[in-house]
């Protein structure tokens, strides 16, 4: 991605779509260009969080809600130090933030972190374009970054994919730092990052669990110096296809028989590592309003969603694995796809979404009482 300073918002846009489609707007943020996936989500408040989650890492997206930027930007609500998207795309930016806790604009924060994004585009079509065609490859150009349709269209066919795409890494961090427990201390846990928000270290802080976070080239051996009471493999981007080492560490992890919880990246390696394979969804699930069944106890929550890959396990029977029996615990009620594994015959669980964000808004907190359960139960 190449930028230059910020563009006035006459600036002319194209965002160019690998299939040809083309959309014409205004400069949003930074100006220059900037290629990635173009996916969609679907939530109407949250875009802090949303541009700041590692898991949207080399990813231009699109948001649906026609008004974005209302509230501007705070200090207290980014998932992380920086904005990880590689693009915005949105309809109808504010002009003028309100919000007490607001200290700049949207576009402001864009331009600052060199995000180039567009506006004025009908996100609606866009969307519509999307759930029909698929998540595919974009480009968007502002400035003396546009040129011919055809040049553009060319470019944006360079780009990567996302199949095949290693990433965890990149955004994780490099070396290991601790979350200290919130009072008293009761639990330590490994924290495998393969794009970690913050939140989530502090939502187990918050129930006195010390999280030791380690880089998502952590091998076994460095999870298990930890000596932890549980361990945990957190959201991440990327194609979880690509994930051999953190699939060998949850191997070694079940093998130990060790307390384990994985959410998002973490559920699809939990899947790999039971032997189950992974697919690439049509157009992925992203948003704050996803209805999930957990079908453990048949209630449905409204989830938080931001992944493009899932996994492949029946829906219908116990499975028979290296590590024993395991079941699809949850279910997105929208297209039946896969949102939560558990092992019967030992303490290891996953869901495909975000129970640390705060959607439902806390239809999902649950599961860090249900690990904390897992480890008194194991320490018992």
């Amino acid at each position: 991605m190449t930028t230059s300073t910020r563009g006035a918002a006459k600036t002319p846009a194209v965002l160019v779509l690998e299939d040809g489609r083309i959309f014409r707007g205004r400069a949003y943020g930074a100006v220059g260009e900037t290629f990635g996936e173009a996916v969609f989500s679907t939530g109407m408040t949250g875009y802090q969080e949303t541009l700041t989650d590692p898991s949207y890492h080399r990813q231009v997206v699109v948001m649906t809600a026609p008004h974005v930027g209302n509230t501007g930007v705070n200090d207290e609500d980014p998932e992380s130090e920086r904005i990880w998207v590689a693009g915005y795309v949105v309809r109808d930016p504010a002009r003028m933030p309100s919000n007490w806790r607001s200290r700049r604009s949207l576009d402001d924060e864009l331009v600052q972190q060199g995000v180039v994004g567009i506006s004025g585009v009908d996100t609606r079509a866009l969307t519509r374009h999307l759930r029909e065609r698929g998540a595919m490859r974009v480009g968007i150009f502002s400035g003396e970054a546009v040129a011919d349709d055809a040049a553009l269209l060319a470019r944006v066919k360079e780009a990567p994919q996302m199949v095949g795409a290693n990433l965890s890494a990149e955004v994780a961090t490099k070396e290991t730092y601790v979350v200290p427990a919130i009072g008293t201390k009761k639990f330590t846990v490994a924290a495998v990052d393969l794009g970690i928000k913050g939140m989530t270290p502090h939502r187990m802080a918050e129930r006195g669990i010390e999280v030791h976070v380690l880089p998502a080239t952590a091998t076994a051996e460095d999870v298990f110096a930890v000596n932890p009471d549980g361990v945990f493999f957190s959201n991440g981007p990327g194609d979880p296809a690509t994930a051999d080492g953190p699939v060998a560490v949850m191997q070694a992890v079940l093998t130990r028989r060790t307390p384990l919880f994985g959410i998002c990246f973490g559920n699809q390696i939990l899947g790999r590592a039971l032997g189950f394979g992974t697919y690439k969804l049509k157009y992925g699930h992203r948003g704050i309003n996803q209805p999930v069944q957990d079908r453990t106890t048949g209630k449905v929550e409204v989830t938080a969603h931001n992944h493009g890959f899932a996994v492949d396990a029946p829906l219908d029977k116990v499975s028979e694995t290296p590590y024993g029996r395991a079941e699809v615990s949850h279910v997105c009620l929208n297209d039946q796809v896969v949102e939560g594994l558990q092992l019967l015959d030992q303490p290891a669980f996953s869901v495909q979404y975000h129970p640390e964000a705060a959607a439902g808004p806390h239809d999902a907190a649950y599961l860090f009482d249900r690990f904390v359960s897992l480890m008194e139960a194991e320490r018992a």
